[in-house]
């Protein structure tokens, strides 16, 4: 008995987390390992949005508060604008670049300018979750790299979204952009959900090794919202097809009618006294065609996305069809418009940075000037944008950075 129970905590362990409740009552709807400890990677940045929203609500800083981009935030990898150490921008433009892009530097720069200091800020994060009710999260940083004792758990992330919809409606379009257009650089929301999936309106993904894919996604239909959430998924794709999934049950019946009655609310779940699984040899081991890594943050299987029939990935999503066999997810939707963000004072905005990586890219352009034109030709527009007259800029075209 004691090997039986031993092999099914290990199996436990490995196993997805899934989390499907209703966003105005908290109703679970559907409710898989939803209470078992998880490293939350990126998923850390709702908390970060949370603990930010609250201090501007409480007085103690606003929306146009500048943020400084210190030496520590500049040297955050992997995922991050890029921005050079001492420059300012405002809470506003952090929020949208932290929640698009995904970005471990803005995460930083929220922390040190509402909190102190990253420890300052966990701090408030701690706080925040207590007062919620999230009993499985302890948070050390605000962008969820690695570390040893920064868990959560698909309940916990459950009631932060819940929080977020219902204290913050006003707030509600940081969860849903698109994209966003810094300079010539037009960045895309890594929920891919946002373009493939009707009513998708929220929120983040994240990955490191030791989570795996994970995500915590909401949407609408005939004004009903709901929240999904899957943690521990095997590839972005994966992850965004079980969401849609989980919506798709929860807007449809689902045949899971007979079964809600009895899951009670999500603050209700009862916890798990247990380490959160590793699974960073399932995730990134050498078993895999092309191991991911911490440095991909978030990174979409190309193969898995396009359905390449000879990929493993492929395979997966093959099993993840509904009942009659059609795929949840439609093809990339561009819907929206990218939303502009900058640098800089509100009224005095600074000249967009140019990264060292693309100044490759345009020394590239340059040499081929006599040929014909590529599609990098529009980036030299980015180091003259404060010189060139408006009808230039208009003319260089976005270079576009999709969500990996």
């Amino acid at each position: 008995m004691t090997a039986a129970l031993a092999l099914a905590g290990t199996t436990q362990a490995r196993a997805e987390a899934q989390l499907l409740i209703e966003a105005s009552t908290g109703k679970v709807l559907h409710a898989e390992n939803a209470t078992y400890p998880w490293y939350p990677a990126s998923v850390t940045k709702l908390m970060t949005a949370y603990t930010t929203l609250r201090a501007i609500k409480e007085g103690r800083v606003g929306f146009s508060s500048m943020l400084t981009v210190s030496r520590n935030a500049a040297a955050q990898q992997p995922t991050k604008m890029g921005l050079k150490v001492g420059t300012r921008l405002t809470i506003d433009n952090a929020l949208k670049m932290l929640m698009v892009k995904s970005a471990n530097d803005m995460a930083v720069a929220i922390a040190e300018g509402v909190g102190g200091s990253i420890e300052g800020f966990a701090d408030l994060m701690n706080a925040n979750a207590r007062r919620l009710g999230m009993t499985e999260s302890h948070f050390v940083n605000p962008n969820g790299l690695p570390a040893e004792n920064h868990v959560t758990s698909a309940r916990d992330l459950g009631i932060l979204a819940r929080a977020l919809i219902l204290e913050f409606p006003e707030d509600d379009s940081y969860w849903h952009i698109h994209a966003i257009q810094y300079g010539n650089r037009v960045m895309r929301n890594y929920n891919s959900l946002l373009d493939r999936y009707p009513g998708a309106d929220g929120m983040k993904t994240g990955f490191i090794c030791a989570s795996g894919y994970n995500v915590v996604a909401s949407a609408t239909r005939n004004g009903r919202r709901l929240i999904a959430i899957v943690l521990g998924a095997y590839s972005g794709a994966v992850r965004s097809q079980k969401a849609a999934q989980l919506f798709e049950r929860g807007f449809n019946g689902g045949g899971l009618t007979w079964l809600t009655p009895s899951l009670g609310t999500v603050d209700a779940l009862a916890p798990i006294d247990a380490q959160p699984p590793n699974l960073r040899e399932e995730m990134c081991g050498g078993h895999r065609r092309k191991p991911p890594a911490e440095d991909n943050d978030e990174e979409q299987d190309a193969a898995a996305v396009n359905g390449d029939s000879g990929s493993a990935q492929s395979f997966m999503l093959s099993s993840l069809r509904p009942p009659n066999g059609k795929f949840v997810l439609g093809p990339p939707v561009e819907t929206e418009a990218p939303i502009k963000v900058f640098t800089g004072p509100p009224d005095h905005p600074d000249a967009v940075q140019t990264a060292e990586p693309r100044s490759k890219k345009k020394k590239k352009a340059v040499a081929k000037k006599d040929t014909a034109p590529t599609k990098d030709a529009g980036v030299k527009a980015d180091a003259k944008t404060a010189k060139a007259p408006k009808h230039a800029k208009r003319a260089a075209k976005p270079k576009v950075s999709s969500a990996n």
